[in-house]
């Protein structure tokens, strides 16, 4: 039997920063924030099709969000388990009119993939929480062509 046994120093300030990944080299160690991926599953989540925003629908607690540094405030939580795989819950609205489960695989199939690519360490379980559903407002280019043509007639 062989113990594996690897001890390395920890400062304080290495202790507040929460990490989810931690590599090393012949150069030193890297560490991968939460806050930088709960950044990279926003910004997969923003990317899917029918998705209208992350995190809280309404503009009050938009504000907020945008303000807040923490990522669970600001709709995805970031943790790491215990095989040191990432455990992500991120909360959607989504568009009225949307297939809301195909919707939902399709979010956690970009997260899947980008976390994967961009930290090389894997997601072991991909939460989407549908928190409401907002219809499409009409687009602004559409507006525009329309009214030339009634200010014409």
């Amino acid at each position: 039997m062989s113990k594996k046994t690897k001890e390395e120093p920890i400062s304080v300030e290495e202790t507040s920063i929460p990490t989810l990944s931690e590599e090393s080299s012949e150069l030193g160690t890297i560490r991968i924030n939460h806050s930088v991926v709960a950044g990279i599953v926003r910004l997969a989540t923003q990317s899917v099709k029918g998705v209208v925003n992350v995190g809280t629908a309404g503009v009050v607690e938009g504000l907020t969000d945008f303000f807040s540094k923490k990522e669970s405030e600001r709709g995805v939580k970031v943790t790491e388990s215990s095989d040191g795989g990432y455990e992500i819950e991120v909360r959607v609205v989504l568009e009225f009119g949307v297939d809301l489960a195909k919707t939902g695989v399709a979010i956690q199939e970009t997260i899947r993939d980008q976390i994967l690519s961009m930290t090389g360490n894997h997601a072991r379980s991909i939460d989407v929480i549908i928190d409401d559903i907002k219809m499409d407002s009409p687009d602004k280019d559409e507006d525009d062509d329309q009214w030339p043509s009634d200010s014409t007639s």
